[in-house]
């Protein structure tokens, strides 16, 4: 059967003539017992991660250290890194991270089982040190405490466990039966053990009900706020131009988030503080007691680059910060305030763009509705005129009063601005890049925006001819991106199209190609397609 790798009985470590070892994954062992060591230790690794989650679940802790380890590998990637992976993924950065920790932690686990071959003491000192890196990732998240390692250790624990089970399980059979029925017993002995990891994870996550609990609490909520009418020609019925409003389902996410902050808004408070006469610590019932206001708002991350999606146009509803900035008493010489997420990330934001006549809210509604909970909910900031890394906080339970001198925030630390005023910039929607259009008089279209400072005009240039000005849709104000169309006409073959957009300040976009790092990307969207 080929069983044997060349082991004689006189070998060390022999049994008799079968050449078999004492130990069923040594390095004489049979064909096949490293693998059945490495799925022992995968097997493991499944058990430990679902048995981390099931108590991160029960003892309603933020985040399972899986999930920790992700989020602090997004704290050391520099920035530029982050940027470049961001380009190439999207919005599925995320994603994609847990998927990859996760492999490795899988793939780790394996190698610890073919070590135990060798010897228990590696296995464990693997599977002790990928613990050791989750502590650490847990204990440097915001607000953590020794209860928050408890997943940890159970995680951690379980690994060492149930591959030392395993192994000896492996061990006994090969020593008791033929090598198929061995073989045969072992891989139902591994899925049997697997099955009931997963069924681990499972109740664990059904366990899990702070999330549907604040869902619960958000559907119940019954808000004074409206759901906000899409302006009369706002469109310009382009199809295929993105819509004027943005849905909350459609609207980006762009965050740090890894597991997203569920905070019960009976819970909730704010506190506004430092350079202040006047500390105030609000409750959700006292914002919702004041006076909302409701406006359309366009929101651009920093990270879109040109011709990018990462922007949106909702109706927002919330408390003017402005008020409650003048309540608190703000004292000279500040000149910024330092917001803070409900999971510790923060940001700077320019004082004087809180204060004037700008509608920068303490939004609880979008688009009629309460904030969706991966978009901020029960509080966020929208701050017109600013890329959201410096002003569009999420979950936000603190702002302090301060100046720029004083403090660094997540990712000015990271090399970007400090500052953030959006860019004017436009995009083309129609037609998209690479597209096969009908030659002939063909209507074009896109959006610009310029917040707070609005958009005058918008021109388009076909293959390098002179600049053709657009027809805009109507806005009710500056702080909105409007959408543009145009008609070009189109022979047979390959067409370029740019656009380039105007502001209210004079400001015409400039050619020069520029990367998002520091403050925002620059140059003229251009799309290459064929008419035939």
């Amino acid at each position: 059967m080929g069983e044997h790798e060349g082991v004689s009985s006189s070998s060390p470590g022999g049994t008799g003539t079968t050449g078999e070892p004492r130990d069923p994954g040594g390095a004489r062992g049979p064909r096949g017992s490293r693998g059945f060591l490495a799925l022992a230790g995968l097997v493991a690794g499944v058990a430990g991660i679902a048995v981390s989650h099931t108590v991160t679940m029960l003892l309603t802790i933020r985040a399972t250290p899986l999930l920790a380890v992700a989020e602090a590998i997004i704290e050391v990637t520099p920035g530029s890194l982050a940027e470049g992976l961001i380009a190439v993924v999207g919005q599925y950065d995320k994603p994609l991270l847990i998927v990859g920790v996760s492999l490795c932690v899988l793939a780790l686990s394996a190698w610890a089982g073919v070590l135990s071959a060798r010897s228990r003491l590696l296995s464990m000192l693997v599977f002790l040190a990928m613990g050791a890196v989750a502590v650490a990732a847990v204990w440097t998240r915001p607000g953590s405490s020794v209860y928050d390692v408890l997943p940890v250790v159970a995680g951690t624990a379980t690994w060492v466990v149930v591959l030392g089970a395993l192994a000896d399980r492996l061990t006994r059979l090969r020593r008791d039966h033929a090598p198929d029925e061995a073989r045969r017993r072992f891989l139902v002995t591994a899925g049997v053990v697997a099955g009931a990891a997963v069924a681990v994870g499972l109740a664990g996550q059904f366990a899990g009900r702070t999330r549907r609990g604040v869902e619960t609490a958000r559907r119940l909520l019954r808000l004074p706020v409206s759901r906000g009418i899409v302006p009369p020609g706002a469109e310009v019925g382009v199809t295929g131009v993105a819509p004027w409003r943005t849905s909350n389902q459609e609207f980006y996410r762009i965050d740090t988030a890894i597991v997203v902050p569920t905070v019960d808004p009976t819970q909730w408070t704010l506190r506004i503080h430092g350079m202040v006469d006047n500390e105030l610590v609000l409750t959700y019932r006292d914002l919702l007691d004041r006076q909302v206001t409701e406006a359309w708002v366009t929101l651009c991350c920093v990270s879109n680059e040109v011709g990018g999606d990462l922007i949106g146009n909702a109706w927002w509803s919330g408390v003017r910060v402005a008020g409650l900035l003048a309540e608190a008493g703000v004292r000279p010489g500040a000149d910024a305030v330092l917001q803070t997420s409900q999971d510790g990330w923060n940001c700077g934001t320019p004082l004087e763009v809180l204060t004037d006549d700008r509608d920068a809210l303490l939004a609880i509604a979008m688009n009629g509705e309460p904030l969706p909970v991966e978009h901020g909910f029960p509080v966020r900031m929208v701050v017109p005129g600013l890329y959201g890394y410096v002003s569009a906080t999420k979950w936000l339970v603190d702002l302090e009063v301060t100046r720029f001198a004083d403090v660094t925030a997540y990712w000015t630390e990271r090399g970007w601005s400090p500052r953030g005023p959006v860019k004017t910039q436009s995009r083309i929607d129609v037609p998209r890049d690479g597209a096969d259009v009908a030659t002939g008089t063909r209507r074009v279209g896109g959006v610009a925006w310029a917040q707070h400072t609005g958009v005058e005009r918008v021109e388009v240039r076909l293959d390098g001819q002179a600049w053709q000005q657009t027809e805009l849709g109507r806005v009710p104000g500056v702080d909105t991106w409007v959408q543009w169309s145009a008609e070009v006409d189109l022979g047979p073959g390959p067409h370029t199209l740019a656009v380039r957009a105007t502001d209210r300040s004079g400001y015409t976009q400039t050619a020069v190609e520029r990367d998002v790092v520091p403050d925002g990307a620059t140059g003229w969207h251009t799309v290459e397609f064929e008419a035939g």
